[in-house]
């Protein structure tokens, strides 16, 4: 279905860009930017931030330690704090 006619994007692209955009977008603001586009009249805004919610599921709110997405936030600190590591060692 639908959601926003202005750009176009279905539920399913909320959906897909929500589980596979490595930066977690939780806004519509934050999805517009994943999907390359911005927001035109706005109606769709709401519709969106409950779709991308339903996608988080139970991380919605605050991700916990065995969620997904914390997951892949973690491994990008570690990423990260290695090239740092890296630099360092190369010094």
């Amino acid at each position: 279905m639908i959601v926003c006619s202005c750009n176009v994007i279905s539920d399913h692209d909320v959906r897909n860009a929500v589980n596979e955009a490595s930066d977690l977008p939780r806004n519509p603001k934050q999805l517009y930017g994943c999907l390359g586009c911005s927001a035109e009249c706005g109606r769709c805004a709401r519709t969106i931030k409950t779709i991308i919610d339903e996608a988080l599921g139970p991380c919605a709110e605050s991700c916990g330690s065995g969620c997904r997405h914390a997951v892949i936030a973690e491994n990008a600190v570690q990423a990260d704090i290695e090239v740092v590591e890296y630099a360092l060692a190369a010094a």
